[in-house]
């Protein structure tokens, strides 16, 4: 299968061959998984391989790296940004990331924040965090749940992107943004809203 069938939606989602990077959150979900919390791997892929951060440092990136190489699509759940940066970056996963353009990356909450350049100081919360850097894949930083909490408002959104300095989008559940080629697009039918 074209890794460009997958994100046209042309393509059944059985076909590919993704790799889960859990984060804290999300990991217990993996092992337990119940209905309202399987946002990407309860999808119906089929199969489905599951890449632990912390334990790659451990086995060699010659035994994993060809895991990485292989999978069509990286589903990265939410959890903690910074936990999921520190171990990509520890691991050596960051650096091969670099080598893959082609790999289709689906990520949702802090999977989605750690492919941006920064977070921000207010989802900061792992405590060994040094500060708010992330990965820097793409060149936006975003706002996830708009909305879904108290504190996820719209206002709470525009503060939090003053804090960053550069573009950002403020997103709900019901909002994706398809990063193509450099083309940036999003995909929505609930709010959002673009800053910078």
């Amino acid at each position: 299968m074209g890794r460009r069938g997958l994100l046209d939606g042309a393509d059944p989602i059985a076909r590919p061959e993704p790799l889960a990077i859990p984060a804290p959150v999300s990991a217990a979900r993996l092992i337990r998984p119940e209905p309202q919390f399987q946002h990407l791997t309860g999808l119906g892929w089929a199969p489905l391989g599951v890449l632990e951060l912390t334990a790659l440092p451990t086995i060699g990136v010659k035994r994993w790296a060809p895991w990485i190489r292989e999978a069509d699509v990286l589903l990265v759940d939410g959890g903690d940004a910074t936990y999921l940066y520190y171990w990509m970056r520890e691991s050596g996963l960051a650096d091969l990331l670099q080598t893959l353009p082609d790999t289709v990356w689906s990520v949702v909450s802090a999977g989605s924040m750690v492919v941006t350049p920064r977070i921000g100081a207010r989802f900061v919360e792992w405590p060994s965090a040094t500060d708010d850097r992330t990965l820097g894949v793409v060149d936006f930083s975003i706002f996830p749940h708009l909305d879904a909490f108290p504190t996820n408002t719209l206002a709470d959104a525009q503060r939090w992107a003053a804090e960053i300095g550069g573009p950002a989008y403020a997103i709900d559940e019901q909002t994706a943004i398809k990063v193509l080629d450099g083309s940036v697009e999003v995909v929505s039918e609930g709010q959002w809203a673009k800053f910078g």
